[in-house]
């Protein structure tokens, strides 16, 4: 079972001190929101002095209407009081976010994803290539100005014998679709509905009252009146004449 949040968001901000910008407690979370030159000093205190040994993920999220359009998020997680908090620093596309692989060498990897996926930089890890995308990758997929199409496609030639790529083609534009259930009804005309607006109603379908009237006209109806193959099968034939002997004599019975 999770420990309580009870007073934590209170201590750990009295720890972190002037590097602390805001305290968010939500949802049963604790985030703390810190300077970003100042970010390498509050994580190492927190795993030294408090007991957050372990550093499980770092998120990036994008705000492109802010100035500093990137969070950087730091989950703990602390084994001996099984309880767990997030820490935040923002930065925009050319300022650093100071490396944590020197506290946690897990972070290589983690800051390596944030790196590929939305463009942050870190000061200090030796290692920041794409982990996630191809080599030569255009753009950061992460990003909400990012095309949803990407710049290029990829494919297997068979005439190069090698993956190549090319600029992206769709067979058709976007398009926009309607998932509401039809059974449902909508609140607004569907497309084509307004054609028929002001007109009068389609014609009632024909029906025909028996089963010889076909609704196609005289010759269709004399055709169907016509005994099918499996209606002659099932004519019953006069039973054959016997003689006293109880043989058929010839010519008799048909």
């Amino acid at each position: 079972m999770i420990s309580s949040n009870s007073g934590v968001a209170a201590k750990l901000g009295k720890a972190i001190g002037a590097a602390l910008v805001d305290t968010v407690e939500a949802y049963g979370e604790i985030s703390f929101t810190v300077e970003r030159k100042k970010l390498a000093t509050v994580l190492e205190k927190l795993r030294d002095k408090h007991e957050y040994q372990q550093l499980v993920e770092i998120a990036g999220v994008d705000y492109p209407d802010r100035p500093e359009r990137f969070e950087v998020c730091y989950h703990l997680l602390s084994l001996t009081r099984n309880h767990r908090i997030r820490v935040k620093v923002s930065t925009d596309e050319d300022t650093p976010v100071p490396s944590v692989t020197h506290i946690w060498e897990v972070a290589g990897w983690l800051e390596r994803e944030v790196f590929d996926m939305y463009g942050v930089l870190f000061d200090g890890n030796t290692d920041l290539r794409r982990i996630l995308t191809d080599y030569g990758f255009q753009g950061h997929p992460f990003r909400k100005d990012f095309p949803l199409t990407g710049y290029v496609e990829m494919r297997y030639s068979e005439e190069a014998k090698r993956v190549v790529y090319e600029p992206v083609k769709l067979a058709q534009d976007f398009r926009s679709f309607d998932f509401m259930s039809p059974w449902e009804g909508a609140d607004y005309i569907l497309p084509g509905d307004e054609k028929v607006e002001g007109q009068a109603p389609p014609p009632t379908p024909k029906t025909t009252d028996k089963k010889s009237d076909t609704g196609a006209g005289d010759k269709a109806n004399k055709e169907a009146a016509k005994p099918s193959d499996d209606e002659e099968l099932d004519v019953e034939k006069p039973a054959p004449k016997r003689t006293k002997s109880g043989t058929q004599k010839k010519g008799e019975g048909k």
